[in-house]
């Protein structure tokens, strides 16, 4: 029985582990209302670009230094239009998107982010910079948030938060690991099913 599909794109900077997850959660059959159709990134050489074509999905790598954020923009959203997509998927996309970008895609763009919002979040909160300041903190929880994207840095409605427990011995590295294997790569597959299936039962207006 062939099932009509909301076509997600995901936006990514770097290795794309979050991207993989996903990749990985469509070819189980878990991503069951929504299809990875495009991946694009601000940097050319992203190794998630290769992730993507070894799966088979279209991937295009702009040079978001060279061309400056309003040009980028411009080229992400023509081909996203040029591949109808619905659902934006920022997986580790290390550039904040402006109000006219988001506002293209109103509550249809997500983001994995690796602490419990609105602890360590906002402006300067991605990578490793995150799990420094948790364990600066000596908080004895962190996690991972997925969110909805507005025009405000990690302020969007969140979604699906899940908790990890920091351990005494952790470093950023470690722990970078554990949220990522622990709740960034189950919470945010969960995450876009439940956008992809909501929008195709109405609850958003798709097309």
């Amino acid at each position: 029985m062939s099932i009509d599909k909301v076509n997600v794109a995901v936006l990514v900077s770097g290795g794309g582990t979050n991207l993989q997850a996903l990749i990985d959660s469509e070819q189980a059959g878990k991503l069951q209302h929504g299809r990875i159709a495009l991946v694009l990134s601000n940097r050319p050489n992203a190794h998630a670009l290769a992730r993507a074509r070894q799966a088979g999905i279209p991937a295009i790598g702009f040079d978001g230094k060279a061309l400056g954020q309003q040009a980028l923009e411009d080229e992400l959203l023509n081909a996203l239009s040029a591949h109808a997509i619905q659902v934006v998927v920022l997986a580790g996309y290390l550039s904040i998107l402006s109000e006219r970008f988001v506002s293209a895609y109103p509550n249809r763009i997500l983001n994995v982010h690796p602490a419990l919002i609105p602890a360590f979040s906002g402006k300067g909160y991605y990578g490793l910079a995150v799990h420094e300041a948790a364990l600066a903190r000596g908080v004895k929880l962190t996690g991972a948030t997925v969110h909805l994207v507005n025009a405000e840095p990690d302020g969007g409605p969140i979604l699906l938060q899940k908790a990890v427990r920091v351990k005494a011995n952790d470093t950023p590295q470690t722990l970078q690991r554990r949220v990522m294997e622990q709740a960034e790569w189950v919470l945010l597959p969960r995450a876009v099913e439940r956008l992809c299936k909501d929008l195709l039962k109405g609850e958003h207006h798709v097309r």
